[in-house]
């Protein structure tokens, strides 16, 4: 079935460039846009919408996919707001950064009607947010992980098409169970902001009357620290959803730096070392 018009409910960094990439590639129907007045401007200004609204449920109308591209908790209020009013043949989608809560949220709402949702999360995104960093390429070669309910049947025709879209705007598909999904990205993703907010305050703390010494840093500080710069509005419900997880990939990883401390002056420090290179070994090569 071709998609004809789809609403977007978030028209930020992944929802306008979600609509940004699909225009790229041709996409022949309409993008009504959802979202604050003033974003909305922003949004219309950049071309990213054709149409918008600020009521989602009035929004929605019309339309054959209904994507929510808002942080976590805002998605878990719109599943609730906007999925009894769901047309019948439309389907609503997400790209929240956690799945299982997402998931039960959904359930509640659609019950066994399980096809009217199929939870998504692209692997993409900048320290920006907003419209006005919005891009056409910017899920060029991600992951777009589908985390289909527990006996979710096949998709219908509305999800097929939703599926080569995303692969049109070259992002790759992979399906996953939400918990293994919830934990992989507590490690790939959380985990490295964390570590970024962790370093860049501490960086703060100990050069703050002394910042010009850090230009000295070069491209390993900047690469380490780009992230800290990432919203906490976004942060703030990754990890209240996700909160188990991330705690414990913090638990090892603060084993694994005391590790570090208390072995600088020996041979395990090497084994260590030996130990990550091997991360190179296990990587798949693109």
């Amino acid at each position: 079935m071709p998609l004809r018009q789809i609403t977007i409910i978030g028209t930020g960094l992944i929802g306008g460039s979600f609509a940004l990439a699909l225009k790229k590639r041709r996409f022949k129907g309409r993008i009504v846009g959802c979202d604050r007045a003033a974003v909305l401007e922003r949004a219309r200004r950049k071309g990213v919408i054709d149409k918008r609204h600020v009521d989602p449920v009035k929004a929605i109308q019309g339309s054959q996919l209904v994507l929510l591209a808002t942080p976590v908790g805002a998605i878990l209020d719109l599943i609730g707001r906007v999925g009894p009013a769901l047309p019948d043949t439309a389907l609503l989608t997400d790209v929240g950064s956690t799945k299982v809560e997402v998931l039960a949220r959904a359930q509640k709402v659609f019950g066994k009607d399980s096809r009217r949702f199929l939870a998504g999360h692209p692997m993409a995104g900048k320290e920006e947010s907003g419209v006005e960093f919005s891009d056409p390429d910017l899920f060029q070669g991600t992951t777009w992980f589908l985390t289909p309910a527990a006996g979710q049947k096949t998709p219908d025709d509305v999800s097929k098409e939703f599926v080569r879209w995303i692969e049109k705007i070259g992002a790759r598909v992979t399906t996953i169970d939400p918990e293994t999904h919830d934990r992989l990205c507590a490690w790939i993703s959380h985990l490295p902001q964390m570590i970024s907010t962790a370093f860049a305050a501490a960086l703060v703390d100990e050069f703050c009357k002394n910042g010009s010494l850090l230009e000295s840093g070069g491209r390993a500080l900047r690469e380490m620290t780009r992230i800290s710069a990432s919203p906490y509005s976004m942060w703030r419900d990754i990890a209240l959803t996700n909160k188990e997880n991330i705690r414990e990939a913090l638990l090892q990883l603060e084993q694994r730096l005391a590790n570090l401390r208390e072995n600088l002056d020996n041979r395990e420090l090497e084994a260590e070392f030996e130990r990550a290179h091997r991360l190179q070994e296990i990587l798949p090569r693109r």
